[in-house]
């Protein structure tokens, strides 16, 4: 399967960069990393997309999220990447943190966020295989984005207060 044609975005394109890796995101990019609490405030799981197979590290799992526009944060990337990709509304969910991988010439924002109404993420473009809630505990045992599998026990720490 080959991607959708779409009218090119300002932030689209690739980074070669002084790592020696080429990222996606002329701005750089963001995502949002959703969670949900039980009723003392604990984290219990959180929102992964699950990567059509023509995307970059197809196949895997990650957060919702994509590339940077011009003059963009990196919050509103997270929010508009999550609504775009995951039907996920900014007014449903409450800012928490923000993670940052920095390479030389190119940076990956995680956004962190909390529920605030109840938010049922769903496959709304044709990036993701599926979209769903996932267990903590599960999150390590899904094949992961190679640089969110990385990242994720530093995340998974930043959760819970």
């Amino acid at each position: 399967m080959q991607p959708p044609t779409r009218p090119r975005q300002p932030g689209d394109g690739w980074v070669e960069c002084g790592c020696g890796l080429r990222h996606w995101g002329l701005y750089g990019a963001a995502g949002l990393l959703l969670v949900r609490r039980d009723d003392d405030g604990g984290a219990t799981a959180v929102v992964l997309q699950h990567r059509v197979e023509w995307s970059h590290h197809g196949g895997t799992w990650g957060v919702p999220g994509g590339a940077r526009m011009p003059g963009e944060n990196a919050a509103d990337a997270a929010l508009r990447e999550a609504a775009e990709e995951a039907g996920i509304d900014r007014a449903s969910v409450r800012l928490r943190s923000e993670s940052v991988l920095a390479h030389p010439d190119w940076s990956y924002t995680t956004v962190i966020a909390d529920e605030v109404v109840p938010v049922d993420p769903a496959v709304t473009d044709a990036e993701s295989l599926e979209l769903r809630w996932v267990s903590l505990d599960d999150v390590a045992a899904l094949p992961l984005l190679p640089a969110f599998g990385d990242a994720w026990p530093a995340l998974r720490r930043q959760l819970d207060p």
